[in-house]
């Protein structure tokens, strides 16, 4: 018996295998879509970003910086002359007056000069007195000659007398008379010339007692000079402060100019403080400054800009009030904010990282409905401290993200935020 065979229909096998075809073109589409979705938007945590809100107001622009309190009067206390350090009385961080003795210094050759200087001067106030007695031993036998002669001369002057009455009634003879005569006049004249020659040796002897006396006055000075010298070896303060440093060690040899040591005031202080070299030029003498002492703030003013760059910052000194709080001591670390300038009724944001003055960038505008920030174009203007000057391109109140974003590596204009 015959059996009829039937064909085998492939109609329904086709259509599978469409349909196996079309759902797997369809689910590479929507891995595509999907794909590009992602790729095309980033989501942020809320906590991971940083926001500050657009404000207005009044902005002080500061400049900040940082460095140390210096006392504004210091002295450099160095060696006199050639000396062994001795003693050691004071250590750095002492507080010294006027008269406080630092350091004693030794030199034997400064004390036998002043003692030699000494000797002579004593030698020489010995030769004053010396010849004083000898100018009086010269007057008492000019005034003995003198009181001789005038003996003398009364003499003959009463034998003139005697022997002009006898001459006039012819009794003595011409002859006698003439040389009584001729003998008084010559005792006259020795008293004249004995008494020029006193007067003149008056000024002799004067003027020999005054080069003694400046003999003497020179000798002096040479004792001053050698004690001011004896004197220097001991090292004294010289006015009222702290003791910032000493450059000597116990039995140091020190030559002559070598620093000993560094006083500085302790009340009378200044503050050096270094900032940007780019901000420099917005600082002017006598804008106000405020230094931090970590536990209290000083107002100051600017009173010196240095004009060298060191680092790319500059030097800037404050001065400070005379009236200072205990926290103030020399060599202080500090931190200093000047305030260049103020920017009336202005709008004003938070700085962003990595931003620059006077620039323009994009920043994520936060829309608060949506969640969703948006990257819109903003002009910026004059930095202020931690905040900077918008110039165009956001209003009041507006919320913007201010933190860096560097490391989500998109160019996208939407950024998605999660709560």
């Amino acid at each position: 018996m015959d059996v009829v065979k039937k064909k085998k229909k492939h109609g329904l096998t086709l259509s599978k295998n469409t349909i196996l075809g079309a759902s797997g073109a369809a689910l590479l589409v929507v891995l595509a879509l999907w794909a590009n979705s992602s790729a095309s938007s980033v989501s942020v945590a809320r906590g991971d970003i940083l926001v500050d809100a657009v404000k207005q107001g009044d902005l002080a622009v500061t400049i900040d910086g940082f460095g140390t309190l210096k006392s504004n009067k210091q002295q450099l206390i160095t060696s006199f002359s050639r000396a062994t350090v001795k003693e050691i009385v004071l250590k750095p961080g002492a507080t010294v007056h006027a008269d406080s003795v630092i350091v004693q210094l030794e030199n034997p050759e400064l004390q036998q000069r002043y003692e030699s200087a000494q000797r002579d001067l004593s030698q020489s106030t010995a030769n004053l007195r010396q010849l004083k007695l000898n100018q009086q031993r010269e007057k008492l036998n000019e005034a003995g000659t003198l009181a001789q002669i005038n003996a003398n001369y009364e003499t003959a002057s009463l034998k003139r007398a005697a022997e002009e009455k006898l001459y006039e009634k012819g009794i003595f003879s011409k002859l006698t008379f003439q040389q009584t005569l001729l003998n008084e006049k010559q005792f006259k004249k020795r008293i004249e010339i004995l008494r020029q020659r006193i007067a003149q040796l008056k000024l002799v002897h004067q003027e020999a007692v005054n080069i003694a006396q400046d003999r003497i006055v020179q000798q002096q000075g040479l004792v001053d000079i050698a004690k001011a010298r004896l004197d220097k070896l001991t090292v004294r303060a010289g006015f009222d402060g702290v003791l910032q440093r000493l450059s000597v060690e116990l039995g140091q040899s020190l030559s002559a100019g070598q620093e000993v040591a560094l006083i500085g005031s302790v009340t009378d202080l200044i503050a050096l403080i270094r900032v940007p070299q780019s901000q420099a030029q917005q600082i002017m003498i006598g804008q106000t400054t405020i230094i931090d002492t970590r536990r209290d703030k000083i107002e100051g003013v600017v009173s010196r800009i240095d004009p060298i760059v060191a680092d790319n910052t500059v030097e800037v000194e404050i001065a400070l009030p005379k009236s200072l709080p205990a926290s103030a001591r020399p060599m202080l670390s500090i931190d200093g904010v000047i305030t260049a300038d103020t920017l009336t009724n202005v709008h004003y944001i938070q700085r962003p990282a990595n931003v620059k003055a006077n620039s323009t960038l994009s920043l994520y505008r936060i829309n608060n409905k949506s969640q969703q920030a948006l990257l819109v174009p903003i002009k910026l203007g004059r930095q202020a401290g931690r905040f900077i000057e918008i110039v165009s391109g956001a209003k009041l109140n507006e919320k913007f993200i201010v933190s860096d974003l560097s490391t989500f590596k998109t160019t996208n204009d939407t950024l998605n935020i999660k709560s």
